[in-house]
């Protein structure tokens, strides 16, 4: 790998992804493979569900048990549903005007429609997260718990999917960067990135959607009374989200359908979307730093 990183002559050779020895899915027995993109969701889902029990038994929780495994099953069918919705509304052009997904009966095997082939790729972030926004609001609405303070409590279990998410991707050698000639630049073996050195971007998000947020959460949560304060883990985790989000759009390569949308508005899709994210996380950040804390740290957990 250094002299991968070797300078020759002044000229840096580039990484090719292609000698990392990577490959997209763990195993495969008989014909199935069981991909890191699909490992990534499994293990993403596993530990919110670990994690937010642990948090449910610390004072002040905003919610039983039975309310966490009630949200294990809504807002998991909220990502799923809603990445993939997200996704095919705004990411699939179509000539008609309808997105292609919606229309797209071509592909190969059992299943042909575009929309149902979730293993050919294809989830909106923006899209999951109102999917779980729903589910979240569907529990609250139905057993009368705060929606901002279950919000807190979720917000903070998110970094970890997205962690793992782009850890995926880049083990996919999927989502690309741009082009670039910083040392640490990649060619990618899929054929549409073609023998261009280009930003890991995968790796940029992975670091700043997934560890940073989840490390700033955690300590928010753990070692503050940030979880008091109704809306400011939520609102944190959208700000730093949608601003971590802006930032890396810079250096990945847009869709390539959506390539002349970035060129004539000067900002990629993900980046447009993102913008009432920021928007939304700075106003709910400012409204749960001005008002007053919802209790003293003692308040019990409701009754299961």
């Amino acid at each position: 790998m250094l002299s991968l990183l070797a300078a020759s002559s002044g000229v840096v050779d580039p990484i090719y992804w292609s000698d990392l020895g990577l490959r997209p899915y763990l195993f495969d027995i008989g014909g199935f493979q069981l991909r890191y993109y699909s490992l990534a969701y499994l293990i993403g889902v596993v530990f919110a569900y670990w994690h937010l029990s642990r948090m449910l038994k610390s004072p002040g929780a905003p919610m039983a048990q039975r309310h966490a495994d009630d949200l294990f099953f809504y807002c998991t069918l909220g990502v799923i549903l809603g990445g993939r919705l997200g996704y095919a509304a705004f990411y699939t052009g179509g000539d008609t005007g309808i997105p292609s997904a919606f229309t797209d009966f071509s592909g190969d095997g059992f299943v042909s429609w575009k929309l149902l082939r979730l293993w050919d790729g294809g989830m909106s972030f923006h899209g999951g997260l109102l999917g779980v926004l729903a589910a979240i609001g569907w529990v609250s609405l139905r057993d009368k718990l705060s929606f901002l303070r279950v919000c807190d409590y979720i917000a903070v279990n998110v970094p970890m999917g997205m962690l793992l998410g782009r850890l995926a991707n880049f083990n996919n050698g999927e989502l690309w960067g741009r082009a670039t000639d910083v040392p640490w630049g990649m060619v990618f073996p899929d054929a549409r990135a073609g023998e261009i050195v280009r930003h890991p971007s995968q790796l940029y998000q992975a670091g700043l959607e997934g560890l940073a947020l989840l490390v700033i959460l955690m300590l928010l949560f753990w070692k503050t009374r940030a979880r008091y304060r109704p809306g400011l883990l939520v609102g944190i985790f959208t700000l730093g989200m949608g601003i971590a989000r802006f930032v890396n759009e810079f250096f990945r390569e847009p869709d390539a359908q959506l390539a002349d949308f970035a060129a004539r508005t000067g900002l990629s899709m993900g980046q447009w979307l993102t913008i009432p994210l920021i928007l939304t996380g700075l106003i709910v950040t400012i409204y749960a730093v001005t008002r007053k804390p919802s209790g003293t740290g003692t308040a019990a957990s409701p009754a299961a």
